[in-house]
């Protein structure tokens, strides 16, 4: 069962891809392009060229998980990405809005207190 946590980290593949591959052609596309390993828990989001279908890969301990997603109207925003990275984080709460189809740019987020520990 999918659930989306602040606690799991959300990695979105940039490019567009075949809807068509499974879970071995999906864990070669986080090994090889992301640099990622899916054992460590995170989960990796793919969507189509025609933005309409999206995938999320997910390693839940004893097994993949594959969620799989097809709109029958309309399209999934994709997040902003630097054109030199082949993938980006994003957050549970902005996956969230993307799969209910909520448009990024108008959502208004208040100022939040947010301990980012830093990496030594």
């Amino acid at each position: 069962m999918l659930q989306l946590s602040t606690a799991t980290r959300y990695y979105w593949y940039s490019q567009a891809v075949d809807m068509r591959k499974g879970f071995d052609a999906l864990c070669g596309m986080v090994n090889e392009h992301m640099k990622q390993s899916v054992l460590q828990g995170g989960v990796y989001i793919f969507c189509n060229r025609r933005h309409n279908q999206i995938k999320l890969l997910h390693w839940e301990g004893d097994g993949l998980a594959i969620y799989y997603k097809r709109l029958e109207k309309g399209t999934y925003e994709l997040p902003a990405f630097t054109e030199s990275s082949s993938h980006g984080i994003i957050a549970a709460s902005q996956l969230q809005l993307i799969l209910q189809g909520i448009v990024l740019s108008s959502v208004r987020h208040k100022p939040r207190f947010s301990f980012i520990k830093e990496a030594v």
